[in-house]
Formats: C-alpha cells, structure tokens, sequence
C-alpha cells in the first residue's frame, strides 16, 4: 500500500523545496546567508509600507475606540486604587490606547514605513474581531463553553489553517483548559452551561 502524497500550499516567506536529490548544507553552499543578507532578502519580500494617510486613518479609528472605552468604562465606575469598580482595568487599557493613537499621530505622519498596506490577510484581523464580539455576545445567553469552542475552532481552522481534526482537538483542549483554570481552580462567575 503506497502512502497516498498530499500537495500542501507554501508558507509565506518559507524557502521553496528543490526537486531532486537531498544534498546535505554546509557554511560554503550558496543557501547560507549572512544575517545581512537575509534581512535584505526580507525587506525586498516585504508588502509595501501603508503611507501617513494610512496611519492617519488608524491611529484616529484606534482614539475613537480609545475615547468611547474611557468613556463607557467610567459608566462603569472607576472605584479607587485601593477599592477598584468594574470600569477601572477597561478605563486603563483603553486610555493606554488613546495614549499610543496619539503618539502614533505624531510620529506616523512622517510617512509610515513599519506598517504594510491593506491585503486580502487583513480581513483576517476583521473577522477575528467579529467572532470576538459574537462570542461576548453569546456567552450571557448560553455560557461561555459553546461560543468559546466555536471561537477557537474557527479561529484555528480558518484563520491559523489547522486540518479539521487538530482544530476540533485544540478546540476542545483550549475549553477545558479555561473550565478548569477559571471556573474549577479560581472559582470565577463566568456564564456557563455547566
């Protein structure tokens, strides 16, 4: 019986595999690079820089968010350092946010060259937050066991391009995992079915 070969898609940026013989690597073929080398192999594979429009428009998305967090979390209640409410860690990490829009608004108009152009993959970044949303909204209705398995099987599946069976396994692991750390040992009151 003949192992059956399945023809897999390349990595992005992995070296494509040669046909023929294995020949063994040393310091003196032609595939050994310097680091030199590799970092402008890598900047001549890079996407292009998005520009200041760009990080203009993102930095002023990522203060709007800053700003309705703030605002939400002292809707909230802040509490004190030494008694905090429930809007004290949301209100900080979305003023640390706010912060670093701001810098980036500052810095970023001098043309923008860490950040990369808009691509098919960054609908990915989309849809890993629309499935965050849904599962927060889904888990005061139904416990947070089934949003959180549809979560990581999805996010693993078509977003990490796991196969169907290590995406359900890890799915399942990732669940049990967080049942046993946050609601077996910690004892928290999360919404959950069981």
């Amino acid at each position: 019986m003949q192992a059956k070969h399945v023809e897999r898609p390349p990595v992005p940026g992995a070296p494509r595999a040669k046909s023929g013989p294995v020949q063994p690597e040393d310091d003196s073929s032609p595939e050994a690079l310097t680091p030199e080398e590799l970092a402008a192999q890598w900047e001549a594979e890079a996407p292009e820089p998005a520009g200041p429009v760009a990080n203009l428009a993102s930095s002023l998305v990522v203060l709007a968010l800053g700003c309705a967090g703030m605002a939400l979390s002292v809707g909230l209640g802040l509490g004190t350092p030494a008694a905090p409410s429930a809007g004290m860690w949301p209100f900080i990490v979305t003023l640390i946010a706010a912060v670093m829009a701001v810098v980036q608004l500052i810095v970023g108009r001098r043309g923008g060259q860490d950040g990369e152009k808009f691509s098919a993959m960054s609908w990915y970044t989309v849809i890993g937050f629309a499935t965050l949303i849904l599962m927060v909204v889904l888990m005061p209705l139904i416990g947070f066991e089934i949003p959180a398995l549809l979560l990581c099987f999805v996010w693993m599946r078509w977003l990490g391009g796991e196969r169907w069976r290590s995406a359900a396994l890890y799915s399942v692991l990732v669940v049990v995992a967080f049942y046993a750390i946050f609601i077996a040992a910690l004892g928290t009151t999360i919404p959950r079915l069981f």
